[in-house]
């Protein structure tokens, strides 16, 4: 399926069935707990259902709400015929009505109001926000091409006297890892022991990366609400609905469409889903960010989760219950070394996080004065796979991400981290 074809259903990640349990047994007790009464099946509808208030999906207005249900039935009687024996000057009496029918109202009375279903006062909308101030995006100017212009002169030039079956068998084998299909949505955390190390860069990368490699849907979803760069990075202008507004949204019987129609789409394919508006908010809720993420690997392939830093509690939750994971470390020293204490944390979880984890070694300054084998050698003694992400020019200034702009090794880095996250995350069940 395209990203421009939204009439059709994305391929079948799980029955919805098995989406309904995993919500209702993950978050059953705090719905009950609420106490709100369970809501009745009705006829046609799954038999587990969410009792979460909907709120109107973009595009309706209350006016075309209240119009349902003003037109007649249809199965309406007509008023009952005067019988033809009435003596004169006598009215006709109507006869008697039947059992189990409805009386012929009088015409003398008004009509009573037609009884509607009782509805739930539907969430407010909430407004759309600029992702960033247009006088920064004026200061961020041209954005610069990752790589030098000799640098670029030197590899073409390279690539005239180079064997170039190599590289394609290369490049197809990575092709094939991100192609696997799937059987029910993936799910891949990134989180990182700190701030400001590429998180949200690394997290950009791969959605997009991975967008452009399949042909399923997917998703990139933001779950740190600390004002956190993936809207900027994945090149939203504006966004308006976040992972807390639509937690009490989702309901099992909607389709792809009315899904997409919450999300942000970005502009070379895929979806985005922000956790916030560009302002200082509370801190998303862990049962929110589950529903969510349980919800949306019905409709997604895959879902890049953009977490907060460690040892946050959504970050520890996303790390734990993830399909794939990538820690991003940088790299200095105190850097490795707080990551190989989370690796060590993850070693000691009871289902073998460890197994499905990938070390993005990220160089955020061309100066690095740590000894990058050295640093690779001391993550890979806790048994984990380590892509070394280079630095890149256009990375390092910030702003919404270009692909074609990147660095040609800032390129293969993170093809080779997409297909080492993917490998892993296809064989969890």
């Amino acid at each position: 399926m395209t990203q421009g074809q939204g009439e059709q259903r994305p391929p079948a990640h799980g029955g919805g069935a098995d989406w309904q349990r995993d919500v209702l047994r993950e978050l059953g007790d705090g719905a009950s707990g609420s106490g709100r009464p369970a809501a009745e099946p009705r006829r046609g509808e799954p038999t587990l259902r969410l009792v979460h208030p909907a709120s109107p999906r973009p595009g309706t207005t209350a006016e075309a709400d209240a119009g349902e249900g003003a037109s007649a039935p249809h199965d309406a009687s007509p008023p009952a015929a005067a019988p033809h024996d009435a003596p004169a000057g006598h009215a006709p009496q109507a006869p008697a009505p039947r059992a189990g029918t409805a009386a012929t109202p009088d015409p003398g009375r008004p009509a009573p109001p037609a009884a509607r279903e009782p509805r739930l006062p539907a969430a407010p909308s909430p407004e759309s926000s600029p992702t960033l101030d247009p006088r920064l995006l004026l200061a961020l100017g041209s954005p610069l091409h990752g790589d030098s212009v000799s640098r670029r002169t030197g590899r073409a030039l390279r690539k005239l006297t180079s064997s170039v079956s190599q590289d394609v068998a290369e490049q197809t084998r990575i092709a094939r890892e991100l192609q696997q299909p799937v059987t029910t949505g993936r799910v891949v955390a990134v989180t990182s022991i700190r701030g400001g190390v590429g998180k949200s860069t690394v997290s950009a990368l791969l959605g997009r990366t991975l967008n452009h490699y399949r042909h399923d849907p997917v998703l990139t979803l933001e779950a740190d609400t600390a004002l956190g760069t993936l809207p900027v990075r994945m090149g939203a202008e504006a966004v308006r609905w976040t992972v807390a507004d639509l937690a009490p949204v989702l309901q099992p019987s909607m389709k792809l469409t009315d899904v997409t129609g919450y999300l942000v789409p970005v502009s070379d394919g895929g979806w985005l889903l922000p956790a916030s508006r560009g302002q200082v908010g509370p801190p998303l809720d862990m049962t929110a960010y589950r529903k969510v993420t349980l919800a949306l690997r019905r409709y997604f392939a895959v879902t890049v989760a953009d977490c907060e830093t460690l040892p946050g509690e959504v970050a520890r939750t996303a790390m734990d219950t993830a399909h794939a994971r990538v820690v991003v470390a940088p790299t200095t020293a105190e850097g490795v070394g707080a990551t190989r204490q989370v690796l060590d944390w993850l070693a000691r979880l009871p289902h073998s996080a460890l197994a499905t984890t990938v070390v993005a070694l990220v160089s955020n300054t061309p100066d690095t004065l740590l000894d990058e084998k050295t640093a690779t050698g001391h993550l890979k003694e806790a048994g984990v796979t380590v892509v070394t992400v280079p630095y890149d020019r256009h990375l390092a200034g910030g702003g919404p991400i270009r692909t074609d702009l990147l660095a040609h090794a800032t390129r293969q880095a993170v093809l080779r981290l997409a297909a080492e996250v993917m490998g892993r995350a296809v064989r969890v069940r």
